[in-house]
């Protein structure tokens, strides 16, 4: 049986992961206005890997014999000043949950839920992933921004991402 405290802290993470899919599907829509189909590709299957998240939470709470509570989720942004300022609020995006899911950690731990601390490790792994990712990509787009070649060179690269469902 789920130890409530941390019932509680991951039913707020399936809240967040699912706030976070919503924002990045929110970029991928400011991106398309922008006419970067690439960037928006990118953004689009960022939000698979969110839903993904937010299922593999869902998951086990029931294989655990807690109950999900699903609450409403919070209205994202939807107009960035720049291709940047999206990465940059990005990357920001991604520390911020970095901090959640450290904190679910510290929940765990302090529960003695050791099945929860096992399960969280894989958060805390892709989380490393997707801030190194993000801030790549931000410093490739601040390195071309204003030259329009580079961009659509980066544009044509995000294109080609696939989404992958995590496989643990």
């Amino acid at each position: 049986m789920l130890n409530l405290t941390v019932e509680k802290a991951i039913n707020e993470q399936i809240n967040a992961e699912l706030y976070s899919a919503y924002l990045y599907l929110s970029m991928s829509a400011y991106l398309e206005t922008q006419s970067l189909p690439g960037f928006a590709n990118w953004m689009r299957i960022q939000f698979q890997e969110e839903q993904a998240h937010a299922l593999k939470f869902f998951d086990y709470v029931n294989e655990r014999g807690g109950k999900v509570t699903l609450t409403a989720i919070e209205e994202p942004a939807t107009d960035w000043s720049s291709v940047s300022a999206v990465f940059e609020n990005t990357l920001e995006h991604e520390r911020l949950v970095t901090g959640k899911i450290n904190h679910l950690m510290d929940i765990a731990m302090e529960e003695k839920d050791y099945a929860t601390e096992s399960f969280l490790r894989w958060f805390i792994d892709e989380q490393v992933e997707e801030e190194a990712t993000a801030e790549t990509i931000l410093s490739h787009v601040e390195r071309v921004e204003g030259n329009g070649n580079g961009l659509m060179m980066l544009d044509r690269e995000l294109g080609s991402r696939v989404f992958t469902p995590p496989t643990e």
